[in-house]
């Protein structure tokens, strides 16, 4: 593990914790974009983590997004560098090889809100507010808020959030999909631990190839990935922890994951 810019890191067990930290409002930089990207793939790495809670720290901002400061003397070739550290950022998030959960803690704007959107699950905080407001400022979400918030809400809420600039407080997210899950405030983090509780209970290959099939129903035909699910069924039997699953099951014990 190495520093990461403007994140922290802490791991309990089987859970990473990545709080966002560039106060006051935790706004993304191109450095804490590549560390986000560096932070994911060291995790990959760890056979021994598999849940990742992604937070911002207080209890105003998970995240504003990106400083608008960035964008203000127009230059085309700064924007396409940024464009792509979002992208790679965000992605690199969103392909996880275990769970990721964002407690949304506060509000979350823009570049904000497109890193709980490439989480697996949101918590939401009952203060907090979502919003893509980047149109009202003459751009549009580039960090996959207009790919993955529809899936999740369904086109007319996506169509009311980034073209009407709506914002939306917990117990709407909640209403129409965008959260899994409320809180009172300051209780995120703890339903977030719990929830990756229930992950290591799981065995993590199986998660993984479990979470990769979910992801490709957005853009495989359901035809192609009943095919790709019957084939990583059998892959599992290749696997350490298929056999200790049910061994541990038929002895009825707890199973010992190795990640392998």
């Amino acid at each position: 593990m190495t520093d990461y810019t403007n994140l922290t890191l802490s791991i309990n067990h089987h859970t990473a914790i990545v709080t966002l930290n560039n106060p006051p409002a935790h706004t993304w930089t191109m450095d804490s974009l590549q560390a986000l990207k560096q932070l994911i793939a060291d995790l990959n790495a760890k056979d021994d983590v598999y849940a990742l809670i992604i937070r911002g720290d207080g209890e105003k901002f998970f995240s504003a997004g990106a400083d608008l400061n960035n964008f203000a003397d127009g230059d085309k070739g700064h924007a396409i560098s940024m464009a792509i550290a979002f992208g790679e950022a965000f992605e690199a998030l969103s392909a996880y090889r275990g769970v990721s959960i964002a407690v949304i803690n506060g509000y979350a704007m823009g570049g904000g809100l497109e890193c709980a959107l490439a989480c697996d699950i949101r918590i939401a905080e009952e203060h907090a507010q979502m919003a893509l407001p980047e149109t009202g400022v003459g751009l549009l979400p580039c960090a996959g808020g207009t790919q993955n918030l529809p899936w999740l809400v369904g086109e007319g809420w996506a169509k009311r959030m980034i073209l009407c600039g709506e914002r939306v407080d917990a117990n709407t997210a909640l209403r129409i999909g965008l959260v899994e899950e409320i809180t009172a405030k300051g209780e995120g983090l703890t339903a977030a631990q719990a929830l990756a509780q229930k992950v290591a209970k799981q065995s993590p290959v199986a998660v993984s190839y479990s979470k990769a099939l979910i992801q490709a129903a957005r853009d495989t035909p359901p035809a192609q990935n009943l095919i790709l699910e019957r084939e990583a069924f059998v892959k599992l039997f290749d696997t350490k922890d298929q056999c200790e699953g049910v061994q541990a099951f038929l002895e009825k014990r707890k199973p010992n994951w190795q990640n392998k």
